[in-house]
């Protein structure tokens, strides 16, 4: 059987709701002007069914937000940092705060989350995306790192009724899960790589990063584990603490500003509440923008999240615990 062509995150979830579409007369779908040769397809099929606002976030937010209150479930559609930040305020007086009483399915697609359009400069770098969304009541915050969870989510997505926040990366990705099993939407997490002592908790694209540099520590001596979050909120805080307190110290990873509110946050917040004792070091984005053209590894070094210094930390900590000797 012949594996069928890898595809970036946008163009896999497209494919899966134009699949949905046939049978699913209320799916509508929304594009801030923003296009690909699968929405090409899309748009073609369902002419009636598929509106571009035109570069024009806050519209496409009020729009979707009238249409969902008509029962449609609609996907709306733009670049990460747009479609989060400048239709803020639409997204929290229209979905966050009119969920409370309604039912809201308008599902936000952000493509290029963190730095995944790296060489196009800090108005098209995402980081602050996770904070400002995890901050908003009854927003459910999506962060896949592959196709195999967004294919989960995609039902997913359907049946809840609330406003949901899609944080796609703009790259190519490999997959990560062979078992969509694996992908539990309602606990939110997974631990892809289970081991001891050291473990990263990251979400999207630094998932891939976490295991890169745990096949590297392997070498050293260090069984680093990886706990996936595709769920940011809502998600399961009683099996993600008992999945936590099995290590001694937590490295979380996210590419996103590491001062407050984003994954960080979630996880110092997650073992403070709940009386765990294990060393938690916040990995992200340093307190600044980047104006260096370059691709996502050296952005990454800029912020000192270049394989080396990781490993170097987690091997310090080792040293530190006397889990490790030289």
């Amino acid at each position: 059987m012949t594996r069928p062509e890898p595809m970036v995150m946008r163009d896999f979830l497209i494919e899966e709701l134009y699949k949905r579409m046939f049978d699913n007369k209320d799916i509508l779908f929304l594009s801030a002007d923003f296009g690909s040769p699968v929405l090409d397809k899309l748009r073609s099929t369902f002419r009636d069914r598929f509106i571009n606002v035109g570069i024009a976030e806050q519209n496409l937010v009020n729009i979707s937000t009238g249409l969902a209150l008509e029962g449609f479930v609609v996907y709306a559609y733009g670049i990460a940092p747009f479609i989060s930040m400048r239709a803020y305020e639409q997204i929290r007086i229209n979905l966050s705060l009119l969920s409370h009483t309604r039912d809201v399915n308008v599902n936000l697609i952000g493509v290029g989350a963190g730095l995944s359009y790296d060489f196009t400069g800090p108005t098209h770098h995402c980081l602050e995306d996770l904070s400002i969304m995890r901050t908003l009541p009854n927003l459910v915050l999506f962060s896949p790192a592959d196709t195999v969870t967004i294919g989960k989510f995609v039902d997913h997505s359907i049946t809840v009724k609330k406003p949901k926040y899609i944080r796609l990366d703009g790259k190519l990705l490999p997959d990560i899960y062979s078992n969509s099993d694996d992908v539990a939407m309602d606990k939110g997490f997974h631990e892809v790589l289970r081991g001891s002592g050291a473990c990263f908790v990251s979400t999207g694209y630094m998932t891939h990063k976490s295991l890169r540099i745990a096949e590297k520590l392997k070498s050293m001596g260090i069984e680093a584990g990886v706990v996936d979050v595709f769920l940011l909120k809502p998600f399961d805080e009683h099996l993600l603490c008992e999945t936590l307190k099995r290590y001694a110290a937590i490295f979380t990873m996210e590419e996103a500003f590491a001062t407050g509110g984003g994954l960080g946050s979630l996880v110092l917040d997650v073992i403070a509440r709940n009386g765990l004792s294990m060393s938690v070091h916040k990995l992200g984005l340093e307190d600044k923008y980047s104006f260096e053209i370059g691709d996502r590894e050296f952005l990454h070094s800029e912020h000192g999240l270049n394989d080396g210094r990781i490993i170097s930390l987690i091997r310090n900590d080792a040293l530190h615990r006397g889990v490790l000797r030289i």
